[in-house]
């Protein structure tokens, strides 16, 4: 039989379902616990009369039992002192099989990642504290699918203020990211049969292998120096899916014309926009581009997401819906996962409403296009790159001249200096094509400290190949 004690203000679990008597079921429990590391050394054990009463023993068998185990060494006793386990080696169960995940890079310079050394772990207290101050009994229950309100009240103000976007809350739902936003928006556009979308080419190839997988028919829209080719939307496309602001990864944003274009595109097919306002909060030449969705509210699922400006272990993201999407994006997300976490959304939404999340970002803005500066500075060292974008986001696009060293081979030396980069061509729909090379170079993700090195060796791949110092070329009008 199963047993549990709580004397000596300790609570274990001994499975007393062994074989035997009373006296040795309980010593193989008490050795059993003691060898799988359950019970450590040192541990104070309860007096026999206590353990004999929780466990329906007479006190004689307890006492048995502790002696026995006292004389194979698995326990120690003093007169007048309480009975402890003895210093035993435990016996550790057989090791799972070993961790073949990468580990982390020596130089993190992958794109789309934040410098999560600068979370702002006091102010993100203070609003914790402040939250659970106040909080309601019912903050501790079930929680909304749609997310609570809080926190979509405090959504709407901001992001019509930053980014201009056109809702209400009852228009928002709060997801666990952009990838859960993309997974419920394909579920509910497949049970309206619509089943074609059109995609970035090049992009975000995680994203476009999501959406393929939810079931949709994907095929490339073409981005060159406007952004993406609006006109090769077509009427039997029934989604499209882009980074207006800041276009993955070429970092240029979609032309105020083309703006135009697929909103007119939206609403004569009744296609559906949907808006990844990657790195939307990080413009540093001039004041953001405001989001897509201002143009066209009702055709547009508008998405954000805190990984970027916070920290991506928050899973705290927002999409904002044209109404008729609303309800059923609700019941999709109840039918995945209920709700997201709650708390969080709660200090969110005081972590906005404070204006904390307005300083935060403005002074992450200033870090990184320091960053930037810094990054396009050395590049310029080298001959034949050519750096792609507005200065925005959180890594910069190089492509490589046509002779000389390949996106392969520089991708090899990074690995091999621990420099952890991304390679251009797996984000094209053909990466077997003939499509140009290049490295996406993120530089936020390291600390302040740790910044410079990274940016060293880095320079140290680069050196190899490219070593005529020369002028870094503006952008090419197509990718």
């Amino acid at each position: 039989m199963p047993g549990n004690w709580s004397s000596s203000r300790l609570d274990l679990h001994l499975d007393l379902d062994a074989e035997g008597g009373h006296r040795a079921r309980l010593e193989t429990a008490l050795r059993d616990a003691i060898r799988a590391g359950r019970l450590t050394a040192g541990t104070p054990l309860p007096s026999t009369r206590g353990l004999a009463q929780e466990l329906g023993l007479s006190r004689g068998t307890v006492t048995a039992a502790y002696d026995q185990l006292a004389e194979q060494g698995y326990l120690t006793t003093r007169p007048g002192a309480a009975t402890r386990v003895a210093d035993v080696p435990p016996r550790l169960p057989a090791q799972a099989p070993a961790d073949t995940r990468p580990h982390p890079p020596a130089h993190d310079l992958r794109p789309g990642r934040p410098d999560t050394s600068a979370f702002p772990a006091r102010a993100w207290l203070a609003a914790t504290r402040r939250v659970l101050d106040r909080a309601r009994p019912e903050a501790f229950g079930p929680g909304d699918p749609q997310g609570r309100i809080e926190l979509r009240t405090a959504l709407a103000d901001y992001l019509g203020r930053t980014r201009g976007v056109l809702t209400t809350p009852d228009r928002i739902v709060i997801t666990s990211g952009y990838y859960q936003a993309v997974q419920l928006l394909c579920r509910v556009l497949l049970a309206q049969d619509r089943k074609v979308a059109a995609i970035e080419d090049p992009g975000h190839d995680f994203y476009r292998d999501t959406v393929r997988r939810a079931g949709l028919t994907t095929y490339a829209l073409p981005v060159d120096a406007y952004g993406a080719d609006t006109g090769a939307l077509t009427a039997r496309t029934d989604a499209v899916f882009l980074t207006p602001s800041h276009h993955y990864p070429t970092g240029v944003p979609l032309h105020p014309g083309r703006r135009q274009a697929v909103c007119a595109w939206a609403r004569s097919t009744g296609g559906l926009i949907v808006e990844d306002d990657y790195d939307g909060e990080f413009r540093y030449d001039r004041r953001p581009v405001g989001a897509l969705q201002s143009l066209a509210p009702d055709q547009v699922a508008y998405c954000g997401t805190t990984s970027k400006t916070l920290g991506p272990a928050l899973r705290l993201a927002w999409t904002v819906l044209p109404p008729d999407l609303v309800a059923p994006v609700v019941r999709a997300k109840q039918e995945a996962d209920l709700y997201t976490e709650t708390l969080g959304q709660l200090v969110l939404a005081d972590f906005i409403a404070t204006h904390a999340y307005d300083r935060n970002i403005r002074a992450a803005r200033l870090r990184y296009r320091r960053r930037r500066e810094v990054l396009i500075d050395r590049l310029s060292a080298f001959s034949g790159l050519t750096v792609h974008g507005v200065p925005a986001g959180l890594h910069a696009l190089v492509t490589l001249p046509p002779e000389g060293s390949t996106e392969a081979g520089l991708l090899t030396a990074c690995a091999d200096r621990g420099v952890a980069v991304r390679g251009l061509t797996e984000l094209h729909h053909d990466p077997e094509g003939d499509g140009p090379e290049g490295l996406l170079i993120g530089f936020a993700a390291p600390s302040e400290r740790a910044y410079p090195a990274a940016l060293d060796a880095l320079s140290g791949v680069l050196a190899g190949p490219l070593t005529r110092p020369g002028p870094l070329r503006p952008g090419s009008p197509r990718l």
